[in-house]
């Protein structure tokens, strides 16, 4: 698509924001705009970036799950996180994303209680190191 989904976004965003927004006489609607003309600009970044965050992440939990296996004590959780370990995103699209993300995530706080648990120690510093990076990424930036 030329131009990219994500430039009309933007450019969407910066007319609400610098010719409509301001010729508009009510303060509810001047704020309404710049509401939306925000939302355009989360949109714009989310259409750049939203499936490599997504595919990062699930491939950093997967690796995580690997690494950390060995150490679980619980057997069932054991063989949860080796077969998780051993799966791959089957689509690009966000929603295939999300939801394979949402899986990885659910077994991810699984994991983290158990570890919090029954350690090591060394275990929960790693889970909460793949937290963080996860956070960063996804982190809001005006």
């Amino acid at each position: 698509m030329n131009p990219e989904a994500d430039q009309i976004l933007l450019t969407g965003a910066d007319q609400l924001t610098t010719q409509i927004a301001p010729n508009l006489a009510s303060h509810y609607l001047r704020g309404a705009a710049a509401v939306q003309a925000l939302l355009m600009r989360f949109a714009a970044r989310e259409y750049e970036s939203g499936a490599d965050i997504r595919a990062t992440e699930n491939a950093d939990i997967r690796a995580l799950f690997a690494e950390l296996a060995p150490m679980v004590r619980d057997d069932t959780l054991k063989a949860r996180l080796r077969a998780a370990a051993a799966t791959r995103d089957i689509s690009m699209t966000i929603s295939a994303l999300n939801i394979a993300n949402g899986e990885l995530r659910r077994l991810l706080i699984v994991l983290q209680i158990h570890v919090e648990e029954f350690g090591p120690r060394d275990a929960e510093k790693r889970i909460w190191k793949t937290l963080k990076a996860m956070a960063e990424r996804r982190a809001i930036s005006l």
